[in-house]
This record gives structure tokens, C-alpha cells and sequence, in this order.
């Protein structure tokens, strides 16, 4: 399957989250995850678009890329630093922790302005790591 891009617009308020998360699950879905890694995958998207929503007052951009295993997503970062309940001014401690658990990679850009979460399926012989399961 070649890479796909989806692309939304989604005003920064809380009531657009389950909309991202249920976005995100369908995609990791066709990128064939396993059903723990689209749970993986809707908690990123919502930890991803809660921390972004915190950082502007307007609409935010997120860009799903899928691909066959693989589903990468995009959220744009606004000019505040979060100040949301759940993270202290300048802090981005708790999406980390969260997302260091969920994903297999995660960025912030802030030169680009960008948050992105990776999450990959690997074959059922490989770790991902170029060790093979026993």
C-alpha cells in the first residue's frame, strides 16, 4: 500500500477529541495494526490533539499519513506554551510519558511547529529491532 495522506482542520476545543481518536483507530485499521496497536494509536491521537489544542485558541491541522503497518500522525503546534490543567506552562512531561508508551516515535519540531507520532506494526518474526521472536 502506498503512503496516504489524510488531512484535517479541528477546532483547538476539547469536544473535537473523540472525533480525532475514532479518526485515528478507523486509519490504523486500514494500515492493518493488530487491535492493541489501534488502541495504541487512539490514545496517541488523543494525547497528540489535547497537547496541541493547548498550545492555540484557533483551528489546528492534523495529517494522518497510513501506509501498509505503519499509520504517522501530524498535529500542528500554535505559539503558546500549554497551559492546560493537565500540563504545567512550558511542560511537556505527561504527553511524553504518554506518548513514549504508546508510539515508536514521537517529535516535537519547533521549528516546524509540529508534534509527530509514529506507530508501527512489525512482521510476526521480527521485534522491530532486527531480533527475532523466540
Amino acid at each position: 500500500m502506498a503512503k496516504s495522506i489524510v488531512t484535517l482542520s479541528v477546532p483547538a476545543e476539547p469536544r473535537f477529541a473523540r472525533s480525532i481518536r475514532m479518526l485515528a483507530a478507523n486509519l490504523a485499521v486500514v494500515a492493518g495494526l493488530s487491535i492493541d496497536d489501534v488502541e495504541d494509536v487512539r490514545m496517541a491521537a488523543e494525547e497528540g490533539f489535547v497537547y496541541a489544542s493547548a498550545t492555540t485558541d484557533d483551528a489546528l491541522l492534523v495529517a494522518f499519513g497510513v501506509s501498509e503497518g505503519e499509520v504517522e500522525m501530524t498535529f500542528s503546534l500554535g505559539d503558546r506554551e500549554p497551559q492546560a490543567e493537565q500540563y504545567a506552562p512550558g511542560s511537556f512531561s505527561y504527553a511524553e510519558l504518554i506518548l513514549a508508551a504508546v508510539s515508536d516515535e514521537y517529535e516535537v519540531d519547533e521549528e516546524a511547529g509540529t508534534l509527530r507520532v509514529t506507530k508501527r506494526m512489525f512482521a510476526d518474526d521480527e521485534l522491530g529491532d532486527g531480533s527475532e521472536l523466540v
